[in-house]
Protein backbone atom coordinates (compact mmCIF):
# COMPACT_ATOMS: atom_id res chain seq x y z
CA UNK A 1 0.00 0.00 0.00
CA UNK A 2 1.67 3.16 -1.16
CA UNK A 3 1.19 6.39 0.66
CA UNK A 4 0.50 9.28 -1.65
CA UNK A 5 1.24 12.80 -0.53
CA UNK A 6 -1.58 15.37 -0.41
CA UNK A 7 -1.97 17.42 -3.60
CA UNK A 8 -1.01 20.61 -1.77
CA UNK A 9 2.37 19.25 -0.73
CA UNK A 10 3.14 17.91 -4.19
CA UNK A 11 3.22 21.43 -5.59
CA UNK A 12 6.77 22.56 -6.45
CA UNK A 13 6.10 26.01 -4.91
CA UNK A 14 5.15 24.69 -1.48
CA UNK A 15 7.70 22.67 0.45
CA UNK A 16 7.92 21.57 4.03
CA UNK A 17 11.18 22.24 5.83
CA UNK A 18 13.53 19.26 5.72
CA UNK A 19 12.92 18.48 9.38
CA UNK A 20 9.22 17.87 8.70
CA UNK A 21 9.34 15.84 5.47
CA UNK A 22 8.28 12.20 5.46
CA UNK A 23 11.59 10.91 4.24
CA UNK A 24 13.61 12.53 7.03
CA UNK A 25 15.04 10.80 10.03
CA UNK A 26 12.49 10.52 12.94
CA UNK A 27 15.16 11.57 15.45
CA UNK A 28 15.62 14.93 13.74
CA UNK A 29 12.00 16.06 13.98
CA UNK A 30 11.61 19.62 15.11
CA UNK A 31 8.55 20.59 17.11
CA UNK A 32 9.23 24.30 17.11
CA UNK A 33 6.46 26.69 16.16
CA UNK A 34 8.37 28.05 13.18
CA UNK A 35 9.08 24.69 11.61
CA UNK A 36 5.38 23.84 11.41
CA UNK A 37 4.80 26.39 8.64
CA UNK A 38 5.39 25.42 5.04
CA UNK A 39 7.76 27.65 3.12
CA UNK A 40 7.02 29.01 -0.33
CA UNK A 41 9.88 28.76 -2.74
CA UNK A 42 10.46 30.06 -6.21
CA UNK A 43 10.88 27.48 -8.99
CA UNK A 44 13.54 29.40 -10.89
CA UNK A 45 15.76 30.19 -7.90
CA UNK A 46 15.77 26.77 -6.10
CA UNK A 47 15.75 23.15 -6.82
CA UNK A 48 13.34 20.80 -5.02
CA UNK A 49 16.12 19.29 -2.87
CA UNK A 50 17.69 22.51 -1.55
CA UNK A 51 16.48 23.43 1.96
CA UNK A 52 15.02 26.92 2.31
CA UNK A 53 17.28 29.66 3.63
CA UNK A 54 15.40 32.10 5.88
CA UNK A 55 17.92 34.87 5.32
CA UNK A 56 17.53 34.69 1.55
CA UNK A 57 15.52 37.44 -0.06
CA UNK A 58 13.95 34.92 -2.44
CA UNK A 59 11.57 33.52 0.22
CA UNK A 60 7.98 34.41 -0.53
CA UNK A 61 6.65 33.47 2.91
CA UNK A 62 6.88 36.26 5.46
CA UNK A 63 7.20 35.22 9.08
CA UNK A 64 5.79 37.83 11.42
CA UNK A 65 6.03 37.85 15.20
CA UNK A 66 2.94 38.22 17.35
CA UNK A 67 2.84 41.40 19.36
CA UNK A 68 1.07 41.79 22.69
CA UNK A 69 0.24 44.86 24.70
CA UNK A 70 2.18 45.09 27.91
CA UNK A 71 0.39 44.56 31.21
CA UNK A 72 0.68 48.23 32.07
CA UNK A 73 -0.81 49.20 28.74
CA UNK A 74 -3.69 46.75 29.08
CA UNK A 75 -4.39 47.91 32.62
CA UNK A 76 -4.76 51.52 31.55
CA UNK A 77 -8.17 52.34 30.16
CA UNK A 78 -7.78 55.71 28.47
CA UNK A 79 -11.39 56.02 27.35
CA UNK A 80 -12.92 55.20 30.73
CA UNK A 81 -14.98 58.09 32.10
CA UNK A 82 -15.17 58.88 35.79
CA UNK A 83 -18.26 58.18 37.90
CA UNK A 84 -19.24 61.85 37.85
CA UNK A 85 -18.89 62.05 34.08
CA UNK A 86 -21.09 58.98 33.64
CA UNK A 87 -23.84 59.97 36.08
CA UNK A 88 -23.89 63.77 35.86
CA UNK A 89 -26.22 63.93 32.89
CA UNK A 90 -28.84 61.92 34.81
CA UNK A 91 -28.41 63.74 38.11
CA UNK A 92 -28.53 67.20 36.52
CA UNK A 93 -30.31 66.71 33.19
CA UNK A 94 -30.96 70.37 32.27
CA UNK A 95 -28.01 72.60 31.46
CA UNK A 96 -28.07 76.38 31.08
CA UNK A 97 -25.92 77.85 28.34
CA UNK A 98 -25.29 81.61 28.24
CA UNK A 99 -23.35 83.26 25.43
CA UNK A 100 -22.37 86.92 25.11
CA UNK A 101 -21.48 88.20 21.66
CA UNK A 102 -20.45 91.76 20.86
CA UNK A 103 -24.01 92.66 19.86
CA UNK A 104 -26.38 90.22 21.59
CA UNK A 105 -26.98 88.00 24.63
CA UNK A 106 -28.09 84.41 24.04
CA UNK A 107 -29.30 81.95 26.69
CA UNK A 108 -30.82 78.48 26.36
CA UNK A 109 -31.69 75.47 28.50
CA UNK A 110 -30.72 72.10 26.98
CA UNK A 111 -31.60 68.56 28.05
CA UNK A 112 -28.29 66.71 28.30
CA UNK A 113 -29.51 63.20 27.55
CA UNK A 114 -31.32 64.04 24.33
CA UNK A 115 -29.60 67.34 23.45
CA UNK A 116 -33.00 68.94 22.91
CA UNK A 117 -33.36 72.66 23.49
CA UNK A 118 -36.05 73.30 26.11
CA UNK A 119 -36.20 77.09 25.90
CA UNK A 120 -34.30 79.98 24.34
CA UNK A 121 -34.08 83.71 25.06
CA UNK A 122 -31.99 86.16 23.08
CA UNK A 123 -31.82 89.90 22.66
CA UNK A 124 -31.72 89.27 18.91
CA UNK A 125 -35.45 88.38 18.91
CA UNK A 126 -37.66 90.90 17.08
CA UNK A 127 -39.69 91.97 20.11
CA UNK A 128 -36.60 92.58 22.30
CA UNK A 129 -34.47 94.07 19.54
CA UNK A 130 -37.01 96.84 18.91
CA UNK A 131 -38.02 97.48 22.54
CA UNK A 132 -34.67 97.53 24.40
CA UNK A 133 -32.45 100.61 24.13
CA UNK A 134 -29.26 98.49 24.44
CA UNK A 135 -29.00 94.77 23.63
CA UNK A 136 -25.94 94.05 25.80
CA UNK A 137 -26.28 96.15 28.98
CA UNK A 138 -27.36 95.10 32.49
CA UNK A 139 -31.04 95.75 31.78
CA UNK A 140 -30.88 93.37 28.77
CA UNK A 141 -29.27 90.72 31.00
CA UNK A 142 -32.18 90.98 33.46
CA UNK A 143 -34.74 90.66 30.64
CA UNK A 144 -33.01 87.56 29.22
CA UNK A 145 -32.83 85.97 32.69
CA UNK A 146 -36.52 86.64 33.35
CA UNK A 147 -37.52 85.20 29.96
CA UNK A 148 -35.44 82.04 30.46
CA UNK A 149 -37.02 81.51 33.91
CA UNK A 150 -40.56 81.96 32.60
CA UNK A 151 -40.10 79.76 29.54
CA UNK A 152 -38.40 76.96 31.43
CA UNK A 153 -41.18 76.94 34.04
CA UNK A 154 -43.73 76.69 31.20
CA UNK A 155 -41.81 73.60 30.01
CA UNK A 156 -41.95 72.11 33.57
CA UNK A 157 -38.25 72.60 34.23
CA UNK A 158 -37.67 74.03 37.71
CA UNK A 159 -34.02 73.14 38.27
CA UNK A 160 -31.09 73.77 35.93
CA UNK A 161 -27.34 73.40 36.17
CA UNK A 162 -24.77 75.91 35.02
CA UNK A 163 -21.18 74.85 34.45
CA UNK A 164 -18.82 77.79 33.97
CA UNK A 165 -16.20 77.43 31.30
CA UNK A 166 -12.52 77.28 32.10
CA UNK A 167 -11.28 80.57 33.61
CA UNK A 168 -14.82 82.00 33.62
CA UNK A 169 -15.93 83.87 36.72
CA UNK A 170 -19.55 84.38 37.64
CA UNK A 171 -19.64 88.15 37.80
CA UNK A 172 -20.75 91.11 35.75
CA UNK A 173 -23.33 90.41 33.06
CA UNK A 174 -23.21 86.64 33.60
CA UNK A 175 -23.85 87.11 37.32
CA UNK A 176 -26.82 89.36 36.57
CA UNK A 177 -28.37 86.74 34.24
CA UNK A 178 -27.91 83.94 36.78
CA UNK A 179 -29.22 86.03 39.70
CA UNK A 180 -32.31 87.05 37.72
CA UNK A 181 -33.03 83.39 36.88
CA UNK A 182 -32.75 82.50 40.59
CA UNK A 183 -35.01 85.38 41.62
CA UNK A 184 -37.70 84.19 39.22
CA UNK A 185 -38.03 80.75 40.78
CA UNK A 186 -35.47 78.48 39.10
CA UNK A 187 -33.22 76.37 41.34
CA UNK A 188 -29.55 75.90 40.44
CA UNK A 189 -28.25 72.39 41.20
Amino acid sequence: MSCSSPPLLSSPLLQLPPSRTRNSDPNSLSFSWLSSFPTLTSISSRSATTPPNPSSSHDLFIRAAWTRRSRGEAAKKPNRKSWKQRTDMYMRPFLLNVFFSKRFIHAKVVHRGTSKVICVATTNAKDLRNSLPSLIDHNACRVVGRLIAERSMEADVYAVAYEPRKDERIEGRLGIVLDTIKENGIIFV
